[in-house]
Order: C-alpha cells, then sequence, then structure tokens
C-alpha cells in the first residue's frame, strides 16, 4: 500500500524591517529560495512611516514579518532597542501578522562593508537572511 505524501507547503513571503528612527530598510524574501533581496527605505519618522509599509504589506502580502532588534555588541538592550521592540509590536497591531524579531548586531555595518547603495535596505535583507538561516 502506498503511502500518501504530503501536500506540499507553499512558500510565503516575508518583509523585513531594519528599523531606525528617521529611515526603515525593508526587505523581501520567501521561504523556497530562503532568500532576501532590498526592497527600498522609508524616510519617514513616527506613525507617518506606517503608511508605506501599508502599501508595501498590500502589495507583497507577506505571511510574516522580521525586525532586526539592535543590541550593544556584549548582547545588553538600549534605547533603541525598546524602540525597535515597540515597532515591531506596532506592526503585529496594526496589521495583523506574525513577526518575528531578530538580532541585528552589525547588519548595517555588514551592508556599508558590502558596498550597499542603500544601507538600510541591504542591513533589512540581511536581516531577513538571518532569520532564514535561524529558522530551517
Amino acid at each position: 500500500m502506498l503511502e500518501a505524501l504530503p501536500p506540499a507547503i507553499a512558500p510565503q513571503t516575508l518583509l523585513a524591517f531594519d528599523f531606525g528612527l528617521k529611515r526603515t530598510g525593508v526587505a523581501a524574501g520567501n521561504t523556497l529560495t530562503r532568500s532576501a533581496e532590498p526592497l527600498r527605505s522609508i524616510a519617514a519618522e513616527g506613525d507617518a512611516r506606517f503608511e508605506p509599509i501599508a502599501r508595501l504589506i498590500a502589495e507583497w502580502r507577506p505571511a510574516a514579518l522580521v525586525v532586526g532588534i539592535p543590541f550593544h555588541p556584549d548582547g545588553a538592550p538600549h534605547d533603541n532597542t525598546r524602540r525597535a521592540q515597540r515597532f515591531a509590536r506596532q506592526l503585529h497591531g496594526r496589521f495583523g501578522l506574525p513577526v518575528h524579531e531578530v538580532d541585528e548586531r552589525y547588519s548595517t555595518t555588514e551592508a556599508l562593508a558590502a558596498g550597499a547603495s542603500d544601507a538600510d535596505a541591504a542591513a533589512a535583507a540581511i536581516l531577513l537572511e538571518q532569520y532564514f538561516r535561524e529558522h530551517p
């Protein structure tokens, strides 16, 4: 008797955010290729950033969101740690999507070292690829 194969799991799109007070980098990726591409940076502060984010969510229709959470090199939190965590909670509250947090130490430095023209969006792509590595 042949056993039925489990149904194929459809690939899912994820959006990642490298939160900043003045700019937030955004990247997209999917669970099939487990890779990410920088999209753009949103140059907006406070609640103004949520309108362009809403447009990106409508366009890409992600299954989940990923937010980079900064820490000091020794792992200690700082003011931006709490701000990024608040941003992650706001995303969940506004859009009702699962939001995953990843440690974003050195992502912008890595993006700049790679010569990225938009370091914030490139850092978001690095965060998303890190998420894929940590969640096989």
